[in-house]
């Protein structure tokens, strides 16, 4: 996709997913961090569902360090792989307080440190915390971005970098929340729904797929 073509297909996107925000609900960067922790391979709305109680349960990053393992992965049971989720962040929490006195890190090698943190968990809170210019990289992203010609690359981190290069830096932030949208609605795993998709005429899949 030349640069031109990539200016289309936002404008489209922006269009239909005029939403900006992150799906997780927050109210201060350790909570969209151990929500993120919480949302890998687990929907965000069940993850909404779960911190609409946990939050007030553990109303502090110190309560949360303090937190007894067992009792926190119940509470989180219904996310998914909540041994290592709940682990993480009493981790997380507690390295928070000792090494970066109680504030979540804007730099992404430093949010890395952190149990349960990969790139993905950090380039979400540099987006929506710092409104640091992000690319996250989770399975729809991934998938989309290819589907749709954004990139050719299939390793996360080779995506995140060539997708820099490509997306204005103004545009990253919610692209990220866009094309994890247009990856449940209509870039489905398997089974895309391209004549439903508003960029069916513009899309590298399926005009590539129409003129074999």
């Amino acid at each position: 996709m030349n640069s031109q073509e990539i200016e289309e297909v936002l404008k489209k996107i922006d269009d239909f997913y005029p939403r900006k925000e992150c799906y997780l609900e927050y109210s201060n960067a350790y909570e969209l961090l151990f929500a993120t922790i919480m949302s890998a391979q687990c929907k965000d709305d069940r993850v909404n569902e779960v911190t609409k109680t946990l939050y007030v349960k553990y109303p502090s990053l110190k309560s949360f360090a303090e937190a007894d393992l067992s009792e926190l992965e119940e509470d989180i049971h219904s996310v998914g792989f909540y041994h290592n989720k709940a682990k993480n962040i009493i981790g997380a929490a507690r390295m928070l307080l000792s090494d970066y006195d109680g504030e979540v890190p804007s730099d992404i090698y430093e949010l890395v440190k952190l149990p349960g943190v990969g790139r993905k968990t950090a380039n979400v809170i540099r987006g929506n915390i710092f409104h640091i210019p992000s690319i996250v990289v989770d399975t729809h992203v991934k998938r989309t971005a290819k589907l749709i010609g954004l990139t050719l690359e299939t390793d996360p981190e080779k995506v995140e970098m060539d997708l820099y290069t490509k997306i204005p830096s103004e545009h990253q932030i919610r692209l990220n929340v866009q094309l994890m949208a247009l990856g449940r609605e209509f870039c489905v795993s398997g089974r895309p729904k391209c004549s439903e998709c508003f960029l069916r005429d513009i899309c590298f899949h399926n005009t590539h797929k129409h003129s074999d």
